[in-house]
């Protein structure tokens, strides 16, 4: 992975003085996102653990989401370890339930805490996803959709 560049800041009153810059390397297993699928009565469940946001993380849960798509038309994603999500997070989620939604899949949401709840409540994408309060219940609404 090619190294990041850091820029740090320092403000004197209304003086701002750009420090030199550091070079972050990141690892393999700096990544803070952690992606986890698993099969429960023929339903996908992805389980993430960290922050989504702007850049691998997102991208990789993208990935994630659309190779687990194209064998899973019933996908439970579990973001209860999840601590962080920016715009970018948000964005990749949207973009990831309109695709299977199109392409006649399903993605149902659990495990979201409250800031989540209430981010998701201002913008309005709680009319748009299918939150429940547990994987169980999620795994449960596939089962009452079917009949």
């Amino acid at each position: 992975m090619p190294p990041r560049l850091v820029l740090a800041l320092h403000s004197h009153g209304t003086r701002v003085r750009l420090l030199e810059p550091i070079v972050v390397h990141r690892t393999e297993e700096d990544m803070s996102l952690k992606v986890e699928t698993r099969q429960v009565n023929g339903i996908s469940v992805v389980t993430c653990h960290g922050r989504i946001v702007l850049g691998e993380e997102a991208a990789g849960l993208r990935d994630t989401l659309k190779k687990v798509l194209t064998t899973s038309r019933q996908v439970v994603l579990n973001l209860s370890g999840v601590d962080y999500i920016d715009s970018s997070g948000l964005g990749t989620l949207v973009g990831v339930y309109s695709s299977a939604r199109s392409g006649g899949a399903d993605i149902k949401l659990t495990g979201v805490g409250q800031r989540l709840r209430d981010v998701l409540q201002i913008t309005k994408l709680v009319t748009v996803f299918e939150v429940y309060d547990t994987e169980q219940e999620a795994l449960a609404s596939f089962d009452r959709s079917r009949k």
